[in-house]
């Protein structure tokens, strides 16, 4: 059955109804899961295929029938390695029912059917006795309930009430415990993500209020590749500290609780960020570790196992804080059932209650602007290209951006009267009263507001960023509220930027290609089952489309050079369509990265893609402020960099949805 739906289009800013499929939702939730990237964790599957081993070996070695409760199972593939090691019976629990299906004909293909119950529920409503979903508790506890932040994904919960109802009171469990680390550093890189930065416009100091600055921020965590960090950002004041340790074999609680750490600092500086991540023990000598330690951590950095459904946490201080070297500190992480948050107290504060509540935002900037974002308006470099684009600015000027400081810089600049039309009210709460009564701004979800306005406008300026941007074409919103203000556009007015351009590169990913890659066997049984499931979901619909991915995070090479194919001159209304080749060097093609460029005046250009020319060996450096466009190939194809392969692609752009129709293939002349 189809059904019509009302989405926001993010490009035209329209309400468009569409029929859909009523399984829409439930293909686009596989197609975007992280299932095959868990899978092709081999380091994680060894451990936990090793800790699984031992677990079962100790439990023979009781002379127990072994019965091991899986939660979450996802493909069955840890109860498939719990019955090849000898356990007697395996439950298995996952809750999201297509993963429960594929689970089942995995665990049916590979001949486990008769030792591994399939449970499709949460595993707080699993019943145990003759009539319920277990005939007996389990001995053997296995999960892999884990997030970045290890408890995000509900893990303490499940854990409690597994020990309570689920499992003996003896159990062993897989994995036995987890650690979490942290270590206190100063960077300007990250604490810029954090917290807006004084800004410097022809000699005028714009200071961030003081609302903006006493606030806690965003409470929740940031996680990144923290590997993809470079060491020389950032500058330790304190050792990495064990802050916490779980142990999963005995009762677990998920209420609110708080550890300290006390050191030395090691240098003086400002405490500004906590990086932070876990290991788990799979046996309970320690023996077996799975870390989710950085690169630079490792004494081999080309030992470290990539994964990207385990990264690593960066937390923000409430406060900056000067420290003293040799100065003594405490450093507290708290705790609730989902989430981890950090604070800094001094020796002379050992009295000082930690808030049994995690931070929150206050100021409402935190609210309206992503650390990203936060990252990209404290960018100096970035700064200085749109002030210099703007100085030949006057008279009246219009900005359509959300959360936007250019309507202050205009107005610094020289221009007589600024507005801003905004797509999100909360923006005009807090970010944009840098200069209260000096701005005249005026908010707006709909265009109609603006038939009062009797002003003509000299200058339409624009970023672009809109907070419902995904993918860098989705901020063509520019262009179609430039449309909806032509009205008001004085007949030479300035458009800022004049254009934009769309650029595609093919790439090899040094990792990032796993999340799409299939997986065939796992440890040496079938998962094609799940990969099957997967490619059905994708070919529903995301297989013919781009994903957003910040780039910087996950090396590449460069197997073409930038090409641009589309070029939206924002003075016209539709661009056209381009159908060509790109010669293409020798690789492994994952697929094609894509992002937006930004003419502002006739030779400022801003780039929300590549930021320096691609080097010889084909390294890119990318924007970290912003999401690229990633289109994956269905298969990787191998080229020979002898001129016989060309990148195909046509891409076509709607103006009346905002679609950008896309097409590549690797072929040979």
């Amino acid at each position: 059955m189809k059904t019509f739906c009302g989405r926001a289009n993010p490009t035209t800013g329209a309400l468009d109804w569409v029929e859909e499929s009523e399984e829409y939702d439930y293909h686009q939730e596989i197609a975007r899961s992280c299932y095959a990237d868990m899978l092709h964790d081999k380091d994680r599957n060894e451990k936990y295929y090793q800790g699984i081993r031992a677990a079962v070996s100790r439990v023979k070695a009781r002379g127990e029938r072994v019965v091991v409760l899986d939660i979450g199972t996802g493909t069955g593939l840890l109860s498939m390695m719990a019955v090849t090691a000898g356990a007697d019976y395996c439950y298995a629990i996952e809750v999201f029912k297509p993963m429960a299906q594929a689970a089942t004909c995995i665990v049916e293909r590979n001949g486990f059917s008769d030792k591994i119950k399939v449970i499709n529920k949460h595993s707080t409503e699993v019943t145990v006795g003759p009539d319920g979903d277990m005939q007996e508790r389990a001995n053997i506890l296995v999960t892999e309930l884990f997030d970045t932040e290890l408890i995000g994904e509900g893990a303490l919960p499940s854990y409690e009430h597994a020990h309570m109802h689920l499992v003996q009171a003896d159990c062993e469990a897989v994995p036995h415990r987890a650690t979490v680390y942290a270590q206190l550093v100063e960077s300007d890189m990250l604490w810029k993500w954090s917290q807006l930065q004084p800004i410097e416009v022809d000699g005028n100091k714009l200071l961030p209020p003081p609302a903006v600055v006493k606030c806690a921020g965003a409470p929740s965590v940031c996680d990144i590749q923290l590997s993809q960090v470079p060491p020389e950002s950032f500058t330790p004041l304190g050792p990495i500290c064990t802050m916490f340790r779980v142990d999963f074999s005995k009762p677990v609680s998920s209420a609110a609780q708080s550890y300290t750490a006390q050191f030395k600092a090691q240098t003086s500086g400002r405490a500004q960020v906590v990086l932070s991540w876990w290991d788990i023990d799979m046996d309970p000598d320690g023996n077996i570790v799975c870390t989710m330690a950085p690169s630079w951590n490792y004494s081999d950095p080309h030992t470290y196992p990539w994964r990207d459904h385990w990264m690593q946490s960066v937390y923000f201080l409430p406060a900056e804080e000067n420290v003293s070297e040799g100065e003594e500190l405490n450093l507290i992480v708290s705790h609730d059932d989902y989430s981890l948050w950090y604070s800094l107290t001094h020796s002379e504060q050992n009295d000082v209650k930690v808030a049994p509540f995690r931070p929150c935002c206050t100021c409402q900037a935190h609210l309206v602007w992503t650390r990203p974002r936060f990252g990209e308006l404290n960018d100096e470099q970035r700064t200085e290209s749109y002030v210099n684009a703007l100085r030949s600015v006057n008279s009246v000027c219009l900005s359509v951006s959300d959360g936007s400081l250019l309507p202050i810089f205009a107005h610094l600049l020289g221009s007589k009267k600024v507005f801003s039309l905004e797509s999100s009210g909360m923006a005009k709460q807090k970010p944009l009263k840098l200069l209260n009564g000096c701005v005249y701004l005026v908010y707006l979800y709909i265009y109609s507001d603006l038939i009062f306005f009797t002003l003509q406008i000299s200058v339409l300026m624009g970023e672009p960023y809109f907070s419902t941007s995904l993918l860098p074409w989705h901020s063509l919103f520019f262009w179609y509220c430039r449309t909806a203000v032509a009205q008001l556009l004085h007949p030479s007015a300035t458009i800022l930027p004049r254009a934009a351009t769309l650029y595609i590169i093919a790439v090899e990913f040094q990792d990032l290609w796993r999340i799409r890659a299939a997986c065939g066997t796992c440890e040496g049984f079938d998962v094609s089952p799940m990969d099957e499931m997967i490619q059905r979901s994708l070919d529903y619909r995301e297989s013919l489309e781009a994903e957003p991915h910040p780039l910087w995070e996950y090396p590449c090479r460069a197997l073409t050079k930038p090409r641009p194919v589309l070029t939206f001159d924002f003075t016209q209304c539709v661009p056209e369509h381009k159908n060509s080749n790109l010669n293409i060097v020798r690789g492994h093609c994952h697929g094609v990265a894509l992002w937006m460029e930004y003419q502002l005046t006739e030779d400022i250009t801003v780039s929300m893609g590549l930021t320096k020319p691609v080097r010889e060996e084909g390294a890119c450096e990318w924007n970290p402020h912003r999401k690229q466009g990633v289109f994956f190939f269905r298969s990787v194809r191998e080229t020979s960099g002898d001129g016989r392969e060309d990148l195909s692609y046509n891409l076509t752009f709607d103006p009346h949805t905002g679609d950008i129709k896309m097409n590549f293939s690797v072929t040979e002349p």
